[in-house]
């Protein structure tokens, strides 16, 4: 067991304990136990065989005792008892925003909760909000984080999941017999969140790749094995988080390989199309084959552009799947050429020190310039947001002489000077006209009240886009995946008002956002509207991000010249110079 998995089993210990309702000194001593584990340096196994582990600061002999389980066994006897003791719906629950385990004991101790299902109905009954400490505002929170629960389910961001998806990949890559192997479904078509982990492989012999598959060291359960398909659950740690999945191993025939990779790739919908294709040209498409039944014949199709070949189309690109005009586009011919993360050459609203980022503007320049961009542009908060140490006046006018410093210092990147202004609650900008005329290019974007009306959230954000110093609007809805859903807004309208004021709009690349949606993303572009894809950046690391964000360009159909950030530095500061000039 790693560092990481051995402080989530004591976090998860403190957990049930917890929801037990031990007292706080005890189930703490697990939480802080988990957090010295991780910050441990060196080799946990070693300390452990060198009998170090009890010199350990806050780590007495139970824990000593428990820890040097976990590692030498990788299990514990301990936590699977105490799993069997605690409703697995309770832990469930915890899932819930603002429910923590405190509540969800007085939950199950009043009311006999142990699921969400019934949390729901008490909650519709106006039971919860006669309890102690809870009341009707607590409890409308709660029924409205149900229902987001409910629409998320157990997905997973795709930034977690497609670590833990290529880890597996990679190790099969590796199996005797494995001629072709792929990552399939939602993964494979870039979409922002993922329930489950699909992967194809071909081989002549499936079973020795499913015995494999089954004992990788990712897998914690074996949910079934048979002759062609396998399910498992296999976890990860990645950015800093557990992932745990469903992931299903499927082995077929390198000749049904093709057929099985677009079917198992989805969407459903675009399978539908594509089936419905292949019947009125007197053919069969599924899973293994396409078919000619009238003939006993089968159509060889080596690759997937094959299949689309055969059936009177160009091969279209996994992220467009979705049956929303690519059909249509391939009859015509005028399917787009896909922007790349190769066409990247700089990115604009990023954080550094001089608000809520982690690292210095020279540092983050020169992680751009690694990344290969010719270009940094800032986008450090504006003074309204104190949370996140938005800049004062003087604070800015330090920052754009420490730009020209660097500036002056570095070769092979620019930082540009730009800035993230708040929208305040009447549309106004968080500056006066004359600061924001010495900004490169200003991100307007809406950080607070996001509890308004639809209208006046809408007419709020559309007049900001209308302000001559606006570029571009930054996280248009605000929502973090699977978290919140997004502010009410008529992104229609704000989409229209941004193509009559000649504005852009962000696609942020930060995993949490993946803000503009793909759906608007295509829309935008039907309306002329500039994107430009910004990692939305707090530390060097986070800048390579970016390719997320491309991930959504692609699957709202952009090119590199619908992007404005393929351009060339040369050609970015003389846009936003011929802009500055329009004011």
């Amino acid at each position: 067991m790693t560092k990481d998995d051995v402080a989530d089993a004591l976090d998860e210990i403190g957990t049930l304990l917890e929801l037990k309702g031990e007292n706080s000194f005890r189930t703490n001593a697990y939480h802080n136990a988990a957090r010295l584990v991780q910050q441990l340096p060196g080799d946990l196994k070693e300390m452990v065989a060198k009998g170090e582990l009890g010199k350990v600061r806050g780590i007495g002999e139970a824990l000593t005792e428990k820890i040097t389980t976990l590692v030498t066994t990788g299990k514990l006897p301990y936590l699977e008892d105490l799993r069997a003791s605690v409703p697995a719906g309770l832990v469930t629950m915890l899932r819930l925003p603002g429910i923590g385990p405190k509540k969800v004991k007085a939950l199950h101790d009043n009311l006999h909760i142990d699921t969400i299902e019934k949390l729901k109905a008490a909650c519709e009954a106006g039971e919860v909000a006669k309890l102690k400490g809870f009341g009707e505002k607590t409890q409308a929170r709660i029924l409205e984080g149900i229902a987001h629960f409910e629409k998320v389910g157990h997905r997973v961001r795709i930034d977690l999941a497609l670590p833990l998806g290529t880890a597996l990949l990679e190790q099969i890559r590796t199996f005797p017999g494995v001629l072709r192997s792929e990552l399939c479904g939602s993964l494979r078509r870039h979409k922002e969140t993922v329930a489950d982990l699909d992967i194809l492989v071909s081989s002549a012999n499936a079973q020795p790749i499913m015995d494999a598959f089954v004992k990788l060291p990712e897998v914690v359960q074996v949910l079934g094995q048979g002759p062609t398909k396998s399910s498992v659950i296999a976890t990860l740690h990645s950015r800093g988080e557990k992932v745990t999945m469903q992931a299903d191993l499927r082995v077929v025939t390198d000749e049904q390989f093709p057929f099985a990779l677009h079917y198992f790739t989805g969407s459903k919908d675009h399978n539908i199309r594509m089936r419905q294709r292949a019947i009125d040209r007197g053919l069969t498409l599924n899973e293994y084959a396409l078919s000619n039944e009238a003939k006993s014949s089968t159509v060889p199709c080596k690759t997937e552009a094959d299949i689309f070949a055969a059936l009177g189309l160009p091969y279209i690109e996994p992220e467009l799947r979705e049956d929303n005009g690519e059909i249509e586009a391939g009859e015509l011919k005028v399917l787009p050429a896909l922007v790349a993360d190769g066409d990247i050459r700089g990115v604009f609203h990023n954080h550094t020190t001089y608000s809520d980022g982690n690292a210095t503007l020279e540092e983050m320049a020169l992680a751009a310039k690694a990344l290969g961009f010719e270009y940094f542009g800032v986008g450090d908060h504006s003074q309204s947001l104190t949370i996140a140490r938005g800049m004062p006046v003087n604070i800015v006018r330090k920052q754009w002489a420490e730009i020209d410093r660097v500036n002056a210092k570095l070769s092979g990147v620019r930082i540009l000077k730009g800035i993230e202004v708040d929208i305040l609650e009447d549309g106004s900008l968080d500056y006066s006209d004359e600061l924001l005329a010495g900004f490169e290019y200003v991100v307007v974007s809406v950080h607070s009240l996001f509890n308004m009306p639809e209208e006046d959230m809408t007419r709020r954000v559309c007049k900001a886009l209308a302000h001559p110093a606006t570029t571009m609007l930054g996280h248009a809805t605000g929502r973090l995946l699977l978290r919140r859903e997004g502010y009410k807004i008529n992104l229609d309208e704000v989409l229209k008002v941004a193509a009559k004021h000649g504005k852009m709009i962000e696609i942020n690349a930060q995993p949490s956002r993946l803000d503009l949606d793909w759906r608007y993303v295509k829309r935008a572009k039907a309306l002329g509207i500039p994107i430009a894809i910004n990692p939305d950046a707090h530390s060097p690391g986070e800048l390579a991000l970016y390719n997320f964000g491309v991930q959504v360009a692609r699957r709202g159909w952009l090119t590199r010249d619908d992007v404005f950030n393929t351009r060339s530095l040369t050609d970015v500061t003389k846009e936003l110079a011929r802009r500055k000039e329009k004011v």
